[in-house]
């Protein structure tokens, strides 16, 4: 991965943080990384423990990062938090998946929070 793809991914991370920490977001862990892989942001929203997927496209549509969590994704996704879950021994935690989708098109900042984005998919 290119040094600029990684600057911007950063760079996302960031307005996502922010973001959902002004949603009201709790205890956010950032880049949780696990044999299985990895995911960009842990945090707890009330009572249910949230993994963060954030995608971040420069010059492109918010359409077009929500789009990028593909099938694959998914899956990868799931299995690290299955892995934090059992870790952690959160088994029988409520648990869901976000994505926070970020368009930095025309000099302009987007971010879209899609609270519940998918299911479980392993």
């Amino acid at each position: 991965m290119t040094q600029e793809r990684l600057s911007l991914g950063r760079f996302g991370e960031d307005l996502a943080f922010t973001e959902i920490k002004g949603l009201g977001y709790k205890k956010i862990i950032r880049n949780y990384r696990c044999p299985l892989g990895e995911v960009d942001l842990i945090a707890v929203d009330g009572d249910t423990l949230v993994f963060i997927e954030v995608k971040t496209r420069k010059g492109r549509s918010l359409a077009y990062a929500k789009e990028a969590v593909n099938a694959k994704k998914r899956r990868q996704l799931s299995k690290v938090a299955l892995f934090y879950m059992k870790s952690n021994k959160l088994n029988g935690a409520k648990a869901r998946f976000d994505v926070v989708a970020v368009s930095l098109a025309g000099g302009e900042q987007q971010i879209e929070v899609i609270r519940n984005a998918f299911e479980l998919a392993y």
